[in-house]
């Protein structure tokens, strides 16, 4: 039985389930401050909305306190219901639902306006949470980082562009958000590239955030090719599937307006060789 548990669990995992949105799903446990939606079929009075108090119980008509921290919705309706068929009622159909995740906030950390702790409601997405962090700072970087924890010890990070969640809306982009994550949108850095061989000043260059880097304006600010340059630009770069990739580029003709300039990026190495000619 343990094994076929095991295996389940392993086929959610490997279809993108991650290991917070099983517990959420339903082995949430219930704490101070959240807001939970009572339901009882039998008993009309009993359908409200409370809050569970720092002591971690909740009150309710018929049967007063009831204990309620770190029991799931399932279990605590299923507690409700045994006080309320030991107290004479026959059957009771209880669901619980948690409205407000209040003992778990969402951590938003990095640039946004106004990072911190965030209570969120049950369904809540991640531009929800970006929004009710202020929205996104105006030196953000391209990149947010959401980490989640399950109480098993699991733990998942999923990285999301800026611009797919915000320019592009895509929905993808836009992932559910549960009670406990961390958010991190860390901040634009320096952009920082390399030039070494036949430029007047070799050596690192820095651009500053928000300003363009482009191959034009690198070789602008080391002053330009020497006599001996080659017409061929090599740009290395660190690849997404990791190791270096190399751009070759003519850069007499992305002079002359006759290709694209290149838009370089953080950790480039521009190589300009002598020419043979």
């Amino acid at each position: 039985m343990r094994w076929c548990l095991f295996i389940a669990v392993l086929t959610l995992l490997a279809t993108g389930v991650s290991a917070q949105q099983l517990e959420t799903a339903g082995q949430y446990r219930i704490g101070p401050r959240d807001q939970i939606q009572v339901h009882v079929e039998e008993v009309e009075d009993l359908n409200q909305e409370v809050t569970v108090a720092d002591d971690g119980t909740i009150s309710l008509p018929m049967i007063g306190t009831v204990e309620a921290q770190e029991l799931t919705e399932l279990q605590l309706a299923d507690r409700i219901r045994s006080r309320l068929e030991s107290r004479g009622l026959r059957k009771a159909t209880v669901t619980i639902s948690v409205t407000n995740y209040r003992s778990r906030p969402v951590s938003v950390l990095g640039a946004v306006v106004s990072p911190g702790k965030h209570n969120i409601p049950r369904r809540a997405t991640l531009l929800d949470v970006l929004l009710e962090a202020g929205g996104v700072a105006a030196n953000h970087g391209e990149e947010i980082v959401v980490r989640r924890r399950a109480s098993n010890g699991l733990s998942d990070e999923v990285r999301i562009r800026v611009k797919d969640l915000i320019e592009l809306g895509s929905p993808r982009a836009n992932l559910p958000i549960f009670a406990g994550d961390l958010i991190n949108l860390p901040p634009a850095r320096d952009l920082t590239v390399l030039l070494i061989g036949e430029v007047n000043n070799t050596g690192s260059l820095v651009f500053p955030i928000g300003q363009r880097a482009t191959l034009l304006t690198a070789m602008a600010r080391a002053g330009g090719l020497t006599e001996n340059a080659s017409n061929k630009i090599r740009i290395q770069r660190e690849a997404a599937s990791g190791g270096r990739t190399e751009i070759v580029v003519d850069f007499r003709r992305v002079l002359n307006n006759r290709e694209p300039d290149v838009p370089l990026q953080d950790g480039d190495l521009i190589i300009v060789k002598e020419s043979f000619f």
